[in-house]
């Protein structure tokens, strides 16, 4: 079966985030911050599996500090862990501040994207192969995400 290196995965995007993006309070509004980190995410599974991918679930979205309007927003993703169809992806978001350069962890999710066939139905994809201690214990911690995932849909199914 073949197998491909995470750092082949990762993918980087910085936003601008304008006011159109935020809310009341110059905050960037969260269904902002999630469809950004969807497409973050898409496209580390797309350089996964080379095919067309649909996002299954979101696990663990965690908002940890605002993003204010002017920040300047730095996804960051890579697969963590692969299954027969599934490809969780992990993306980190840090706000920079443009005047100070400051930068802040804001938010982080694990997002399971699924590979399609030319039919629409699910298809194999590679295992992801991890190479460093940080990727092993991502794969590890993903594949217990997998599992529970699973457990949590068969019991949701009964």
């Amino acid at each position: 079966m073949e197998t491909k290196a995470i750092k082949d995965t990762q993918v980087i995007m910085h936003e601008l985030v304008l006011p159109n993006d935020t809310n009341l309070l110059g905050n960037v509004l969260g269904g902002r911050v999630m469809h950004l980190m969807d497409m973050c995410a898409a496209m580390s599974a797309y350089k996964h599996a080379r095919t067309a991918v649909v996002t299954a679930s979101v696990d663990q979205l965690d908002f940890l500090a605002p993003v204010k309007m002017g920040d300047i927003m730095i996804l960051k993703s890579s697969v963590n862990y692969t299954g027969k169809s599934s490809m969780e992806v992990g993306v980190r978001i840090e706000s920079e501040n443009p005047k100070t350069g400051a930068i802040y962890h804001t938010s982080s999710a694990y997002l399971t994207f699924v590979s399609l066939n030319d039919n629409g139905k699910p298809q194999g994809v590679p295992m992801v192969t991890p190479e460093t201690d940080v990727e092993k214990q991502r794969f590890e911690e993903g594949r217990a995400r997998h599992e529970e995932r699973k457990r949590r849909l068969r019991k949701d199914n009964k």
